[in-house]
C-alpha cells in the first residue's frame, strides 16, 4: 500500500500459475505482467487507487489466432472496467440507501460522473432485463407522474419525450415480516390505457392471471386497461383520492356561496374564508375552539347552510374508510352512492354521480381488505427525492434504471 497524498495506492498481483490458452488448450509461456489501474471503494474517508499486475501469457501455437492473452477476474474488475467490481457495487448502494448523487460519489471515488455511471449502468441494466423480478406479483398498483419539465420534442429530434410516465408498482407485501412492501415494477412512457395494456401485455399471461388486485386513481384509461388486460384481477379505487374528491367538492362549494354573497373572493375577515381549512380536517380531529368557529361561521348567514351540508356529506364518505367494520363501511358507501346524486347541491350532486360511475371499484376497497394506491403513492415520492438530488434528468432510460434501482425493483445478492 502506498500513498500520493489525498489517494491511497493499492497493488494486487495473482500468483504464478500454469495456464493453458483458452483458443486451443496449449501450454502458454508467460510474458511478463502489465499494470491496469482501477478506482476501487474509497478506504478511511480517502479516494482508493488498485494497480492490478496483471499476468500476460503468449501463445506458442503457430497455428492458433491467439497469439497472447491477458488475465482476467471479474471478482476484481469487469473486462475493460474502470472501476472495481467492489467499486461498483458499493456506489450502486450509495444510491439505493444514501440517496447520494453520481457526482457526489465520483468525488468520494476521486473520478468523474462518466467514469462512474458508465461501470454502474451494464449492472443495472442486466438487473431491469431479468425477468424473474415480476414473478409472484398478486396485487398491482398504478399510477403516473411528471418525470420533466422542459418542452416535449420526440426523443428522434433530440427532445426528452412525453413528459408523463406510467409507473407500476407490486403492492404484494412481504409475506414473511406482514408488512406492506411496494417495489417499483417499471415505468413505460405516456399517460393512458395503451401505455398500461401494452406493458400487461409484454408480461405475458402467467404475469396477468397472477394478478388479483389492481389498485388505481379515478382514471378511465387505467381502469379499461384493467378490464381489459386483467379480467380476474378486482379492480379498486384509491380512497386517497375519493376523500380528495370529497373535500374539493366542499371547497368548491365554499368559493361559489362565497362570491354569491359578498360578489368577490375570500377574504381575511369573510366568515366562510376564515375557515376554509378547518373544512378540510375530519371531524374527530377538530378541538373544541375550531369547532366554535365552524358553528359560528355557519350560523353567521342562513346561505351558509348550504357549505355546512356539504361538509358533512365529506366527513360521511370519510367515515366509510374510517369505520373499523367493514360490512358497516360499505353499508354506509352504497347509501352515499344512492343519495349524493340527487343531492340539491350541483358539487355534491356531481360527486356522488362520480362515485355511481366508478361504484365498483369504490366499493371493492371494502371487499379487498383495505386494498389501496398508497405504496405507489410512496413509490412516487421516492422518485421526486432522486429526482430532485439529481437536479434533473436528460435520458429517460436512465431514468428509469435509477428509479428501478432506488424503488426496489431490482435485486441481486450484492445489493443491501
Amino acid at each position: 500500500m502506498d500513498s500520493d497524498g489525498a489517494r491511497l495506492i493499492v497493488q494486487v498481483e495473482s500468483p504464478p500459475a500454469v495456464m493453458g490458452c483458452a483458443t486451443c488448450g496449449v501450454l502458454a509461456h508467460s510474458h511478463g505482467r502489465r499494470d491496469v489501474t482501477l478506482v476501487d471503494a474509497p478506504c478511511f474517508d480517502r479516494p482508493v487507487k488498485v494497480v492490478w499486475r496483471k499476468r500476460t501469457w503468449r501463445c506458442i501455437e503457430a497455428e492458433c489466432p491467439t497469439k497472447s492473452f491477458t488475465e482476467q477476474d471479474e471478482q476484481i474488475a469487469r473486462r475493460r472496467a474502470l472501476l472495481t467490481t467492489r467499486a461498483c457495487w458499493w456506489a450502486i448502494n450509495q444510491l439505493r440507501r444514501e440517496h447520494g448523487s453520481i457526482r457526489g460519489i465520483a468525488r468520494q471515488l476521486g473520478t468523474t460522473w462518466n467514469t462512474v455511471w458508465t461501470s454502474i449502468h451494464p449492472l443495472l441494466k442486466e438487473m431491469a432485463d431479468d425477468e424473474t423480478r415480476f414473478a409472484g406479483v398478486e396485487r398491482l398498483g398504478v399510477d403516473e407522474h411528471v418525470w420533466h419539465h422542459v418542452s416535449q420534442f420526440p426523443i428522434e429530434c433530440g427532445g426528452r419525450g412525453p413528459k408523463m410516465l406510467t409507473g407500476m408498482v407490486d403492492l404484494t407485501g412481504d409475506p414473511e415480516s406482514g408488512k406492506p412492501k411496494a417495489r417499483l415494477l417499471d415505468l413505460v412512457p405516456g399517460r393512458s390505457g395503451k401505455a398500461y395494456s401494452d406493458w400487461l401485455d409484454e408480461r405475458g399471461d402467467d404475469f396477468k392471471n397472477g394478478v388479483k388486485v389492481a389498485t388505481l386513481d379515478p382514471f378511465h384509461g387505467y381502469k379499461n386497461a384493467i378490464e381489459d388486460r386483467l379480467e380476474d384481477a378486482t379492480a379498486v379505487l384509491d380512497a386517497f383520492h375519493i376523500v380528495k374528491l370529497g373535500s374539493q367538492a366542499v371547497d368548491e362549494v365554499r368559493r361559489r356561496v362565497q362570491q354569491e354573497i359578498h360578489g368577490h373572493r375570500g377574504r381575511k375577515n369573510d366568515p366562510l374564508y376564515g375557515i376554509r381549512t378547518i373544512l378540510r380536517c375530519g371531524q374527530e380531529k377538530l378541538t373544541e375552539r375550531q369547532q366554535s368557529r365552524l358553528n359560528k361561521a355557519i350560523e353567521a348567514d342562513p346561505r351558509h347552510d348550504e357549505v355546512f351540508i356539504a361538509w358533512q356529506c365529506a366527513q360521511e364518505l370519510r367515515a366509510a374508510y374510517k369505520n373499523p367494520n367493514l360490512p358497516a363501511g360499505r353499508a354506509t358507501a352504497l347509501k352515499l352512492i344512492a343519495s349524493l346524486p340527487t343531492c340539491p347541491i350541483p358539487e355534491i350532486k356531481r360527486l356522488g354521480k362520480t362515485l355511481k360511475q366508478w361504484s365498483a371499484a369504490f366499493l371493492a376497497y371494502f371487499e379487498s381488505g383495505r386494498a389501496n394506491n398508497g405504496g405507489t403513492e410512496a413509490i412516487n415520492g421516492l422518485i421526486e427525492l432522486h429526482r430532485r438530488v439529481a437536479r434533473g434528468f436528460r435520458n429517460r432510460e436512465h431514468y428509469r434504471l435509477r428509479m428501478l434501482l432506488i424503488g426496489g425493483g431490482l435485486t441481486h445478492p450484492h445489493l443491501k
